[in-house]
């Protein structure tokens, strides 16, 4: 599969979507959520799993919102603070509850060790997508030339560090989250293996 195959939604409320993550975040989480998107379409249309692509893109947009000083929570863990955003986001779009619900779900689950496809694809994709993309995670799953293609199109910018950064500080200050579980577990070397950032 090649960059240009991948399908991409385009609707209103992708591009208000894109829009609010580039106003908050730093470019390098800007191309992370891009990319997190990239690799979770990929991976749907390769292993045909039926997914909402619209879904899917603002779920990934917004996933990392609150790790970004504007909406980080000092009381939850920053999946949980982004599923928050994600729904008043979806809202705003004039989405119904039940899709409201969707957005917050998905982004929660990015940080679940595993999700079950069969009950949430949209979840599942982007927990694996973004596995990809930070850790590099199960990198055989995507064709090489793909993952070239992508990094290239929409470079990394310094991720590996600041995403290093951002998971010690929730660390840090919210020992009991995900965030925590994973720096304890050496999160910080695998992103700085990740084969993404390889020449």
């Amino acid at each position: 599969m090649r960059l240009a195959e991948v399908p991409r939604p385009d609707s209103p409320v992708c591009a208000l979507a894109l829009e609010v993550v580039t106003e908050f975040s730093s470019p390098a989480l800007v191309n992370h959520c891009r990319r997190s998107y990239v690799w979770a379409a990929a991976y749907a249309v390769e292993h045909a799993i039926a997914f909402d692509a619209e879904l899917l893109y603002v779920s990934a947009m917004l996933h990392d919102i609150g790790l970004v000083e504007a909406f980080d929570n000092h009381t939850v863990p920053f999946e949980i603070a982004g599923g928050h955003v994600g729904w008043v986001f979806a809202a705003g779009a004039g989405w119904p509850r039940e899709r409201r619900v969707r957005v917050a779900e998905i982004v929660d689950r990015h940080m679940w060790d595993a999700v079950d496809v069969e009950q949430d694809p949209e979840g599942y994709l982007l927990e694996i997508a973004t596995g990809l993309d930070i850790s590099g995670r199960n990198p055989q799953w995507w064709d090489e030339q793909l993952r070239r293609e992508v990094v290239a199109e929409i470079p990394r910018l310094g991720l590996a560090e600041e995403f290093a950064a951002c998971f010690a500080a929730e660390s840090a200050r919210k020992p009991q989250s995900a965030a925590a579980r994973a720096v304890a577990s050496g999160i910080a070397d695998r992103i700085a293996a990740n084969v993404l950032d390889r020449g």
